[in-house]
């Protein structure tokens, strides 16, 4: 998770942000998800990287790692 905030300002300003000066981010494999709020929790802003699992080593068998 690079990011998390209740607040939606701070929210959009952080994501201007990381445009704005990280050329390391691949924004094809960024994540921006909003838990909506309900009655008793908030509504929280989550930005995250997708970070896949490594496919096997071809020489080994799966079954017994």
């Amino acid at each position: 998770m690079l990011f998390e905030t209740q607040d939606e300002s701070a929210w959009h300003a952080h994501v201007r942000r990381l445009r704005a000066t990280d050329r390391q981010i691949d924004w094809t494999t960024v994540r921006m998800d909003t838990f909506c709020g309900r009655l008793v929790q908030p509504t929280t802003y989550r930005l995250s990287i997708f970070v896949p699992t490594p496919a096997p080593d071809q020489g080994q068998d799966s079954a017994h790692n």
